[in-house]
């Protein structure tokens, strides 16, 4: 199995995308690309062949369920996990991101010493070699 290295973020605020960005890039040595909607990140996929899309449940416009919905009907799914990242943590709303078709869940705030640790774990779970 390949290892992870290219990770689309698609996240709207700000900050976020800064903190997300240093962990990954700068602690975990991944390539990032980072875009500000759902749109933008649609966009991306096809130039940018992500490993790995790392997606904000709440933005305006296109949140993230929607914009999971778009990729799973431009089949980009079926070789890249989509891991929502959201402060909404309740197990029924878990459970809805993940029957809707994301590999995972990660919660806001996280921990960007381990961020890329879990994204790792989830996508070697997600190919099989959890």
């Amino acid at each position: 199995m390949k290892q992870l290295e290219r990770i689309l973020h698609i996240e709207d605020d700000v900050s976020i995308q800064e903190i997300a960005r240093v962990a990954l890039e700068v602690l975990g040595g991944f390539m990032v690309l980072t875009c500000a909607s759902g749109a933008a990140g649609l966009a991306a996929v096809a130039s940018f062949q992500p490993e790995l899309i790392l997606l904000d449940v709440m933005m305006p416009e296109m949140d993230g369920p929607e914009t999971l919905r778009q990729l799973q009907q431009m089949q980009v799914l079926a070789a890249c996990p989509v891991v929502f990242m959201t402060a909404k943590i309740q197990p029924a709303e878990i459970d809805e991101y993940k029957r809707l078709g994301a590999a995972d869940v990660i919660v806001k705030p996280f921990d960007p010493m381990t961020l890329s640790d879990q994204l790792r774990h989830i996508w070697r779970t997600w190919h099989g070699q959890g």
